[in-house]
């Protein structure tokens, strides 16, 4: 089995659905994906990049994939689930509102590099959004290391304006 972590965001509704309705419908998809799901509260962000913008709801997933899936096979369901709640990168502003955005931010202890996919995500210790709904699941996980590593990039931070909505 191997451990995955993905990050989740919304700050545009989509036939109906809030941002947190999105989230959890989200997770719902999810769920039917991965083993073992733990998801983190649920949390507003300051948007980054592009800031004028609606202010982003923002989680974390962890949990478990078989060994015999790849991270660019993960990236193919994450695309459909994004697609089925309205997400189109064809018609998106870079950085820009967004219904629906997943990222793999680890999968396992895979490294990857290539047009489409990068593993761990490039931009994860600079988002404080990202950083603190994955510390919030792995308070309760072993993985101290990991912890360890993700907590000093938070540290490093300045304030982010990255507020608890929702457990």
């Amino acid at each position: 089995m191997q451990r995955v972590i993905l990050g989740l965001g919304s700050n545009k509704e989509y036939n109906g659905l809030s941002s947190f309705q999105l989230l959890s419908k989200a997770c719902e998809k999810l769920s039917e994906i991965l083993q073992l799901p733990v998801f983190s509260s649920v949390y507003i962000s300051k948007p980054m990049y592009v800031t004028l913008q609606n202010d982003f709801f923002n989680m974390a997933a962890f949990g478990f994939v078989d060994d015999s899936m790849k991270p660019d096979e993960l990236l193919e369901k994450i695309h459909l689930i994004e697609n089925e709640f309205g997400r189109n990168r064809k018609n998106e502003i870079r950085n820009g509102p967004r219904s629906l955005d997943i990222d793999i931010e680890f999968f396992g202890d895979c490294s990857v590099c290539t047009e489409t996919l990068q593993i761990p995500h490039p931009r994860i210790k600079e988002r404080a959004f990202v950083l603190i709904p994955i510390l919030e699941i792995l308070e309760k996980s072993a993985d101290e290391k990991l912890k360890e590593e993700l907590q000093s990039f938070l540290l490093n931070l300045p304030a982010q304006g990255v507020h608890k909505y929702v457990n």
